[in-house]
């Protein structure tokens, strides 16, 4: 077991310097920028010394014995200016630009919590896994387990890997009280997450992991029974392992986990040859048969294969769904239907199937989605009509189901409901909160991490300065909650589904976890 802190980057400071803010709006960075004093620094000869009367009058007396001058006269008190340091402005992409020699800093007073995590090898994929901690918790500090897959520099330095993200703090904020309750108050303590990890040998880059959906009212299972996760390899083949012994040797010391059931796959998915791919999702039967499982996954050559689970283990069914025409990108289960899933394609489409009809081939779908590749979906599972879309051109957009066309239907495509068109860069990941149906999170190759809520509307009477649009900027959509920057070529996100609000985010330079006050 690997155990160590994970540190957060800092930014670094000037001695000799004033600084200069920039741009105030609510996102989750400001900028700052240093400029040297032309007039110097002044220096209070005198500072930090504090004397009573009696021992001035006794200095005062004793220069007057050694022969010194004394200046009778009262010095003139040093007027106080009323220029104040200028407040950190937010620093918004699309409305403000850095200028040379500035930047970016994190406004912790807008995050509740914000860690940063750096791990061994850069990892394009994780899921969230189910703990025994409880729902719905508020408390800090708090835990959380993911599962993830790396993409190491050769295909044998590979491995799954299971993290235990402990001593999630509450981000300690320059305007803090020290109020007394702080004291006895462990939320407040200003420390380093802890990182700790078990991990298994997997052969080649992992494209993309998922975990096997839980039952919310249920627990983790026992160390007895399985709790499978699934990797897409690079090599091409899809690898269905048990990893709740990792979790438990995560969490009981000296347990030590039977490599015959961890370091060797429950089942492997070879129908797709040599084709590897990204595209995967699991869904169960729920809490009446939470061990039936159905595992989708897609191809780049446009297959689509689907996995169950028998009595007697994994059954890989030999024939495809074969409606796209190019890559498939992501796959999403009906959270409501347990025969319809959705998919989405670099041909641009967003496809809904149902695995009874004969063929193999969609029921309905949208044929130009996205201007470009449809690089991501996300099914909404309180208001089951509505899924979201993310394309290679950094558009966003809400489709209503219910007006999808049927295949072969000479109708046009749908309408979105709603489409956003701030990112400037592919969106890499796209998910709607679990628990609140109008809210969603995205990720973009543009190093953005946004919160978004639907349920917002322009009030022009609140709307305030952001109605001054600067030169050459976009406008800022009421939809658009929260902005989270800092990390490098981020690759996917997800919402913690027990501790409501908290975001987990991968990317090139490590993992962040944090929760805004926006949701």
């Amino acid at each position: 077991m690997s155990k160590r802190t994970a540190t957060e980057l800092q930014s670094a400071s000037t001695s000799d310097a004033h600084e200069r803010r920039k741009a105030p709006r609510s996102s989750g960075a400001h900028a700052e920028k240093t400029q040297e004093d032309e007039m110097g620094e002044f220096e209070d000869g005198w500072e930090d010394e504090y004397d009573s009367d009696e021992e001035v009058v006794d200095s005062a007396a004793k220069e007057d014995e050694d022969g010194m001058d004394v200046d009778d006269e009262v010095m003139p008190p040093i007027e106080e200016t009323e220029d104040h340091p200028s407040a950190p402005n937010t620093f918004i992409p699309g409305v403000h630009k850095l200028e040379k020699d500035e930047i970016l800093e994190p406004d912790d007073s807008v995050y509740i919590m914000r860690h940063s995590m750096n791990v061994d090898w850069p990892c394009l994929s994780f899921d969230v896994l189910r703990d025994n901690l409880g729902d719905f918790r508020q408390k800090l500090p708090a835990t959380a387990y993911i599962v993830t897959g790396t993409q190491a520099d050769v295909a044998k330095n590979n491995s799954v890997s299971v993290y235990k993200m402990s001593s999630l703090h509450k981000t300690q904020r320059e305007d803090d009280s020290d109020s007394d309750n702080d004291d006895d108050d462990e939320d407040a303590l200003d420390e380093d997450p802890i990182l700790e990890h078990r991990s298994i040998p997997h052969l080649g880059g992992v494209n993309r992991i998922r975990a096997q959906p839980m039952p919310a009212s249920q627990p983790l299972p026992p160390v007895s029974r399985p709790y499978y996760v699934a990797s897409w390899s690079e090599t091409g083949k899809v690898h269905i392992w048990d990893v709740r012994p990792l979790i438990e040797a995560l969490d009981v010391p000296g347990y030590t986990p039977d490599k015959k059931r961890t370091h060797t796959p429950a089942f492997t998915i070879d129908s797709h040859g040599r084709a590897e791919g990204f595209a995967m999702d699991w869904a169960s039967s729920g809490e009446s048969n939470p061990t039936a499982l159905r595992l989708l996954t897609g191809d780049i050559q446009s297959k689509i294969y689907l996995t169950t689970t028998t009595p007697s283990g994994f059954n890989a069914l030999s024939q495809p769904f074969t409606s796209h025409t190019s890559s498939v990108e992501d796959l999403q289960w009906s959270p409501t239907e347990a025969t319809v899933f959705a998919s989405c394609s670099a041909d641009q489409s967003v496809q809904i199937w149902d695995v009874r009809s004969k063929g193999r081939k969609s029921v309905a779908g949208i044929q130009s989605a996205h201007e470009s590749d449809v690089n991501v979906i996300s099914w909404n599972r309180s208001t089951s009509y509505l899924l979201l879309s993310g394309g290679d051109e950094g558009g966003i957009k809400v489709w209503d189901l219910r007006n999808v066309k049927k295949r072969g239907s000479s109708e046009p495509d749908p309408t979105p409901v709603a489409a956003f068109n701030w990112h400037k860069a592919p969106i890499t990941s796209i998910e709607w909160h679990p628990t609140e149906d109008s809210i969603f999170a995205a990720s973009g190759a543009d190093d953005q991490i946004t919160l978004w809520d639907l349920a917002v509307e322009q009030d022009d009477e609140e709307t305030g300065a952001m109605n001054e649009t600067p030169e050459g900027g976009q406008d800022v959509p009421p939809q658009l909650l929260f902005v989270h920057q800092g990390q490098k070529d981020v690759k996917e996100l997800h919402w913690h589904p027990q501790i409501p609000g908290t975001v987990i985010s991968t990317a090139l330079d490590g993992f962040n976890v944090f929760k805004t006050i926006s949701v």
